[in-house]
């Protein structure tokens, strides 16, 4: 199957046809007949999904929406301005206007996937978030609904797939086009982002999920398995990676996992992972797990270890890290606090997580004054001659020679 022939034709066809595409598609990946009177989620609809919720659940979505966005609230980039010698140079911050948020649908639901992307675009002061999501038959969860109207979307479409990702790119007339797209998705969606990138700005290309636990002979085993089948369950790409100094513990370990893995439900799932990708590494000591996890420079990083903090000072590469016997990545998934939203594959080397500096842009002020010309124009007019760039001197010089 030729991935990226099937995706480049699905945005061709969209680009062509607009919403007659869209709908195609739809109807063929969602088997949905979606219209232009049915395409977005009604006010009606998004209240009815309130009623349809327990209590316990919208109190969960309620406390992880609270403790995301306090958390973001301290990622605000802030205008500056400094003056000197007649030079006023500020640096202004200002959201995106729209931004768009995919969210994967079909067999599960994914209300934290809403509220780790649409939180920080609202506190970064963005105009308009659209969201789309599939509806497979017509059908979607009221948990992301819920949690869209918590996070602050404004407009959710019942649109998944490369096709949902050529709409908030290019627009159509259902749905309109967006400045940024933001969220996971399955190797449709990813490739559709990658080629869409230029068109629209995109957060990452998000590949299969990654979990480091570096341990020595004082972690739990038997927690440490549950760690690892937690990332091992998402998919059966996923990378579950010990890193440990001690011979007996990675025994153990094994051992747990092996009867754990068992007794989950997407057992399947996971066990192909730790097949394919799973991997117990054997150092001689911290120093030399701290090295391998940073050549890795995994999404999620577990410090089971004697005190954590003194080896945090080691690791240079991680998505998120967790420190000591009580912080497991599931925690960070859903209500800790920072963003679930991380860079893979090794790009957390030079990539971070999602965050509210994502949905903002930055633009440079200059105003100069008669005395911060005299000042900067010797330096200016030197450096032009020194490039051959004579009329960019010429535009220096022709104030220079006015204000003597």
């Amino acid at each position: 199957m030729n991935v990226e022939k099937i995706v480049r034709a699905i945005i061709h066809n969209l680009r062509r046809e607009g919403d007659r595409a869209l709908f195609a598609c739809t109807k063929k990946f969602d088997h949905f007949s979606v219209t232009s009177k049915n395409i977005e989620v009604s006010k009606r609809e998004r209240r009815d999904a309130w009623r349809k919720l327990d209590r316990q659940t919208i109190q969960a979505l309620k406390r992880a929406a609270d403790r995301i966005r306090e958390f973001h609230s301290r990622q605000k980039n802030r205008s500056w301005t400094t003056k000197k010698e007649g030079i006023e140079l500020s640096l202004r911050w200002r959201p995106l206007e729209r931004v768009g948020i995919y969210v994967p649908g079909g067999r599960a639901a994914y209300p934290s996937t809403v509220l780790m992307n649409a939180i920080p675009a609202k506190i970064a002061g963005v105009s308009e978030i659209v969201m789309t999501t599939p509806f497979p038959n017509g059908d979607g969860h009221p948990a992301l609904l819920v949690a869209a109207d918590l996070a602050g979307v404004d407009h959710i479409f019942k649109i998944g797939g490369a096709q949902a990702i050529a709409a908030m790119a290019y627009g159509t007339k259902a749905i309109p086009a967006v400045d940024k797209i933001v969220g996971p998705g399955n190797q449709f969606v990813a490739e559709a982002k990658r080629q869409v990138f230029g068109k629209v700005a995109i957060d990452m290309i998000a590949g299969p999920t990654e979990l480091v636990v570096i341990a020595d002979d004082s972690a739990n085993p038997s927690w440490i398995a549950a760690d690892l089948i937690s990332q091992a369950e998402h998919d059966p790409e996923a990378r579950p990676i010990l890193i440990s100094p001690s011979r007996n513990f990675i025994q153990k370990l094994s051992k747990e996992v092996e009867r754990q893995v068992l007794r989950t439900p997407r057992r399947q799932i996971a066990e192909t992972a730790f097949w394919n990708h799973g991997e117990k590494i054997k150092v001689k000591n911290l120093e030399e797990a701290c090295e391998r996890a940073n050549h890795i420079a995994p999404e999620h990083l577990e410090l089971c270890v004697r005190n954590p903090k003194r080896w945090l000072k080691k690791i240079k590469h991680a998505g998120a890290i967790f420190l000591g016997p009580y912080s497991p990545v599931a925690l960070g998934d859903y209500a800790a606090g920072p963003n679930h939203v991380l860079p893979t594959s090794g790009t957390a080397r030079f990539s971070s997580p999602l965050g509210v500096y994502d949905f903002m842009k930055a633009s440079s002020l200059i105003e100069v004054t008669q005395k911060g010309l005299k000042h900067l124009a010797p330096t200016v007019i030197q450096l032009a001659k020194i490039e051959g760039l004579m009329a960019h001197a010429e535009s220096v010089l022709a104030r220079y020679r006015k204000i003597g």
